[in-house]
């Protein structure tokens, strides 16, 4: 029997950068100190006008072919998660395939899920991978939140970025990732939702859960999501110790997806988690979407956190309303990236200004 094992991950982020200091001379009215006390978000990296999700992704896979040696004709199979296609049809992995000249015997398909993509995205690949139909499969994050985010709008614009990471998972005959947990309330979708560019009629769609205050096309109700996020990731968390039969002191570290440090903090306080276990990362990129994760795991690495042997626990929640989560023991031996230094950890990294 093979596994899904997690190989190299490669993130690419904007070149353009939103600080709280050019937001404030933009906006000198927004409250940037409040704000950042509550989320907890200096940065957000901005994709330009011309550049869509399929971009980020393209960038973020040929980095990770480029750095790791991988080779296109080993991938088997694509899948690629994103709220942000370039088009309604045909499916954004499919222009991807072409892009990134990946073989034709390869299958591609998108997934529409956002917060929680990243690990149902690991889940599906190891279903191929047990089932024998691939060995290497690329997963692909990307999400380009701005695209749907009015420039007033300080109750989003301060919180989402933009970027993507690629992820290789292979065929192992050691399982290192799983089991996984899943949950689904639809009756939440409309506490996170994008109602135009679909095909209901504007007149039938559904509504926001409570009144729009700003003229974003992407509408969230806070409160509610991080009511919810108390309610179901406790008990994920219970679930899949109690599956492994395991406490949480087994635990080496909590990934959990970067939505902001005020709903983080509370998860945390919930859990009974020390600081050192549920690492944040979220202050100099934001609120990525489907790709918090794998770079949240990326700057695990190469900060020599995450090393192999150590078990954490993957947990993502959001837009749906939707939750997963999984263990994942870490089995990939970080080596020096070909040709490149190493990506700075985020309290290095000096943040340029907006352009």
């Amino acid at each position: 029997m093979n596994y899904a094992s997690l190989g190299p991950v490669a993130v690419y982020l904007p070149e353009k950068v939103e600080d709280n200091d050019w937001l404030r001379s933009e906006f000198p009215d927004w409250p940037m100190d409040i704000i950042y006390e509550k989320i907890g978000i200096e940065a957000r990296h901005v994709a330009a006008p011309d550049e869509c999700a399929s971009d980020l992704a393209v960038k973020a896979a040929q980095r990770l072919f480029d750095e790791h040696d991988v080779e296109r004709d080993s991938i088997d199979f694509l899948l690629f998660c994103t709220q942000t296609p370039d088009y309604p049809l045909p499916t954004t992995a499919c222009l991807l395939q072409d892009r990134l000249e990946l073989p034709t015997s390869i299958g591609a398909l998108d997934y529409n899920l956002g917060c929680s993509g990243y690990v149902y995205g690991l889940s599906l690949a190891d279903g191929l991978i047990r089932a024998r139909m691939a060995e290497r499969v690329l997963l692909i994050t990307a999400e380009t939140y701005s695209k749907y985010i009015h420039p007033e709008d300080r109750s989003l614009r301060t919180v989402f970025g933009d970027g993507a990471a690629a992820t290789l998972i292979e065929a192992s005959p050691v399982q290192s990732l799983g089991p996984f947990v899943f949950g689904t309330d639809g009756r939440g979708a409309n506490h996170l939702m994008v109602t135009e560019g679909g095909a209901r009629p504007q007149d039938k769609a559904h509504k926001p859960s409570k009144r729009k205050r700003w003229n974003s096309s992407l509408f969230m109700n806070g409160p509610e999501l991080v009511r919810f996020a108390l309610e179901v990731v406790p008990d994920m968390v219970e679930n899949l110790l109690a599956q492994n039969q395991i406490d949480q002191a087994d635990i080496d570290m909590f990934l959990m997806h970067q939505a902001t440090t005020y709903m983080l903090d509370h998860l945390r306080n919930r859990l009974e988690i020390e600081e050192e276990r549920m690492p944040v990362n979220l202050h100099a990129q934001g609120n990525t979407v489907s790709s918090t994760l794998p770079i949240l795991a990326s700057d695990l690495r190469n900060s020599g956190r995450l090393r192999p042997g150590k078990q954490t626990m993957m947990i993502s929640f959001g837009v749906g309303l939707s939750w997963a989560g999984c263990l994942w023991r870490e089995t990939w031996e970080a080596k020096q990236v070909k040709g490149v230094e190493q990506p700075l950890r985020p309290e290095q990294v000096q943040l340029p200004r907006a352009a």
